[in-house]
């Protein structure tokens, strides 16, 4: 009976308390190589380095909403561009 009332107090939310850690230096260097081969303004980047300072989980969460953004917009970007190209050929 004492292992279910642990379990009830640790799933709920109001006792979790989330701890930030900063990022260490491989850290930084899996967030550097994250955006490898995307062509990404300065500014993000060094948005990402400034997050990671104080929170490292946060400025993953940065990079991977800022990747996965910009991966959506490059496909969208190559749909309309075979779009177009399929109706000059029927014309």
């Amino acid at each position: 009976m004492s292992k279910a009332l642990i379990e009830d107090i640790l799933e709920d939310l109001e006792w979790v308390q989330e701890t930030t850690l900063p990022a260490t230096d491989s850290d930084l260097l899996i967030l550097t190589e994250k955006f490898l081969g995307f062509e990404i303004p300065a500014n993000v980047f060094l948005q990402a380095i400034s997050i990671a300072a104080y929170d490292c989980a946060a400025a993953f969460r940065y990079t991977d909403n800022y990747l996965t953004v910009l991966k959506t917009k490059n496909k969208r970007k190559n749909f309309l561009l075979i779009e177009s190209s399929r109706e000059f050929e029927n014309n």
